[in-house]
């Protein structure tokens, strides 16, 4: 049996799971527009082990959203997750957060732009096929009417996230398809922290940091 404790907090939604080989046995989140991490996190984390009916020591390893994301959100769930690990001894999985929020999608044809909401006009982006695989890389980009036109030209396009909002003002294409109201959660994390934890894919828990992806883009304009 494989226990895996999953740890959501890049954006509003404060969201814990644990799973079992890679099904989810117990859900708990906040699914609002308001940050509730500091106050929430760690009764959710007790709540749901709780209705687990597993004791601690039995979750096989950790796993948390790594990025991007809100800069604090990120930093309450890596420092709640590693606290774990050492606490009870156990790996730390990270879960890129656009990867488990384009899981949320199901289609036969056309491509996936998982978006999160950054500042003004930008949003951070990454684009997956039918399958989930990524077909291109994380991005922070300013949007206008041009964004993704490549991709709208082929097939459809299905945006889902929170910067959608912003979008759909911007992108007014036929092909475009929104899916409004949808949050990155601890639900989709399960399947693929398993598929890590099959594979030994684990991170050094003393080095291990978010990836905000706003400080490295600072970084390359300097370069």
């Amino acid at each position: 049996m494989s226990y895996i404790l999953n740890i959501e907090t890049a954006t509003t939604n404060c969201s814990v799971s644990l799973s079992k080989e890679g099904e989810i046995l117990v859900l708990k989140e906040d699914y609002n527009t308001n940050y509730s991490h500091a106050e929430s996190l760690h009764m959710f984390i007790e709540e749901v082990i709780i209705a687990s009916k597993i004791k601690p020591s039995q979750i096989d390893a950790i796993a948390v959203s790594k990025g991007p994301g809100s800069y604090t959100g990120l930093r309450i769930g890596v420092s709640a997750a590693k606290g774990l690990c050492y606490a009870l001894n156990k790996p730390l999985i990270s879960v890129a957060t656009l990867q488990s929020l384009a899981n949320q999608v199901t289609i036969n044809d056309g491509i996936i732009v998982a978006m999160l909401d950054a500042r003004r006009l930008e949003v951070y982006s990454a684009i997956f096929d039918k399958n989930h695989n990524k077909i291109r890389e994380t991005k922070a980009q300013i949007l206008d009417e041009n964004s993704f036109k490549d991709y709208l030209e082929k097939g459809k396009v299905y945006f889902i996230g929170d910067g959608v909002e912003k979008t759909k003002t911007l992108i007014k294409h036929s092909n475009a398809i929104y899916i409004e109201d949808k949050l990155p959660s601890a639900k989709e994390m399960s399947k693929l922290s398993y598929d890590k934890y099959k594979k030994n894919d684990i991170e050094d828990v003393a080095y291990f940091e978010p990836y905000y992806l706003k400080d490295f883009i600072g970084l390359k304009q300097k370069s």
